[in-house]
């Protein structure tokens, strides 16, 4: 069993952009959002994964995760049986001393969106905050991509 441990926060500013090594376009849709379970379907540039994951505990920031990495014109065909709204987003990877934080850049109906996540090895690990970091929304659910995907930002 693989566990996921990550806390999210909002982004104040675009600071991240400057400190970022990396970026990754993302097209990501869901199979199933049902309560216990999220079933996903990411297009990562030229990669595609199948990601489940479980229920978050009761902070928001443990969950069980199960990626594969899979075949990208499957994945493609895979999008065309979402739910209804695909989430679009740019990825930018920084460096926070031995860590990493992964800062989502949102389009379409969750425009104006910028959510950065961090995972760790603990709950309780320690790490620098960044000054673009804003406030903490770990366990907020209606941050989680797969409730945004029904119930985007523009709507909020």
């Amino acid at each position: 069993m693989s566990l996921e441990i990550e806390r999210k926060f909002l982004v104040k500013n675009n600071d991240f952009k400057k400190a970022s090594y990396q970026q990754k376009t993302i097209k990501q849709g869901y199979l199933s959002t049902a309560k216990n379970s999220t079933v996903r379907v990411r297009v990562s540039d030229e990669t595609a994964f199948l990601t489940i994951k479980g229920p978050s505990n009761e902070s928001g920031t443990t969950r069980f995760e199960w990626e594969k990495e899979i075949d990208i014109n499957e994945a493609e065909q895979l999008l065309l049986l979402c739910e209804p709204s695909i989430i679009d987003k740019t990825r930018y990877l920084v460096k926070n001393e031995h860590l990493v934080f992964d800062v989502d850049e949102f389009y379409g109906d969750n425009l104006g969106l910028v959510i950065a996540e961090i995972e760790l090895s603990s709950e309780d690990e320690v790490f620098e905050k960044p000054t673009w970091l804003g406030k903490e929304v770990t366990g907020i659910e209606k941050y989680y991509n797969s409730k945004m995907s029904k119930n985007p930002f523009k709507d909020w």
